[in-house]
Parts: C-alpha cells; sequence; structure tokens
C-alpha cells in the first residue's frame, strides 16, 4: 500500500513519530510516538490546510510516498468505532486516547481510520514501535508547491 505524508523538508526522514509526540494530536496524546500519513495527496493537502492558513504556509513542503508492503497487518477502523465526537474541533480527549491505545497494544503496524477533514477518505496511522516498523520504506520525496489560487 502506498500513502501519502505532506510536511517540511526538514521533517520528511527519517519516520519517527518524535514530531506528533512533541505536540499531540487527533489520535495521540503528547509522548505518544505516531506517523500521520493519508491514502492519498488531496487527502494530505487536506490535513495540513485544516491546521494552517494557506496564504502562510511554508515554501518548503514536499510530499513523501511511503511503501507499507501488502503483507503487514493494518487494523481498520470503522465511524461507527469511533468515540461519538471523533470529529470535533478542537479534537476530543476520547480520540487521543483511542490512538494512544491503538500504539500501547502494539498489535497492528498502521491503522486505517477515518478522515475527520474529508469525510470518505482515510488516514493511515503508523506505529514506529511496532517489530514490523522497520519494512516500512519512503518511497519518493518530491517538492509540494502549493497552488497559488489556494494561496489567496
Amino acid at each position: 500500500m502506498e500513502v501519502f505524508r505532506l510536511s517540511r523538508e526538514a521533517f520528511a526522514k527519517p519516520l519517527s513519530g518524535i514530531g506528533a509526540s512533541l505536540k499531540g494530536g487527533r489520535w495521540n496524546s503528547i509522548g505518544i510516538e505516531m506517523i500521520y500519513n493519508a491514502q492519498n495527496r488531496s487527502l494530505a493537502m487536506a490535513e495540513v490546510a485544516a491546521h494552517f492558513s494557506l496564504a502562510c504556509m511554508p515554501e518548503d513542503y514536499v510530499m513523501c510516498s511511503i511503501n507499507i508492503p501488502d503483507t503487514l497487518k493494518i487494523k481498520t477502523i470503522k465511524e461507527q468505532d469511533l468515540p461519538k465526537n471523533w470529529r470535533t474541533f478542537p479534537h476530543p480527549n476520547s480520540t487521543q486516547k483511542f490512538g494512544d491505545k491503538f500504539i500501547l497494544e502494539n498489535k497492528y503496524v498502521a491503522c486505517k481510520i477515518p478522515s475527520a477533514v474529508t469525510k470518505g477518505d482515510y488516514n493511515i496511522l503508523i506505529n514506529p514501535r511496532h517489530k514490523d516498523f522497520k519494512l516500512i520504506k519512503i518511497g519518493h520525496i518530491e517538492k509540494f508547491p502549493f497552488d497559488e489560487r489556494i494561496l489567496k
């Protein structure tokens, strides 16, 4: 499976989850390492756009493709399995506890979970603590200029 991650160039590699652990996010608490990815490039962009003003977007963003071998077990979460208020902003603690449990149980290397930003799309959360994490590789990294029409 190929997944996508839009990040500042300085943080594109290595894959670690350290950035998410420093600030926490919708699916992880501070101190819990997790790598956030999207099932497609458009969702990766939408996820970044949801957190920042596009008018102030730095010019050093890159799109990373990440290869997760099809032989690895991935947990799939359906919307009805999520906490009741999972899509609210700011995100509730219940979603962080949900994601923390995924990481701490350490049964799966990745989790396919509905996107709070784009209904019908999925994020892929990677567990860097899992024994099979070493099999996940960055495919390629390329500059990602935001279309000027979006920035205005």
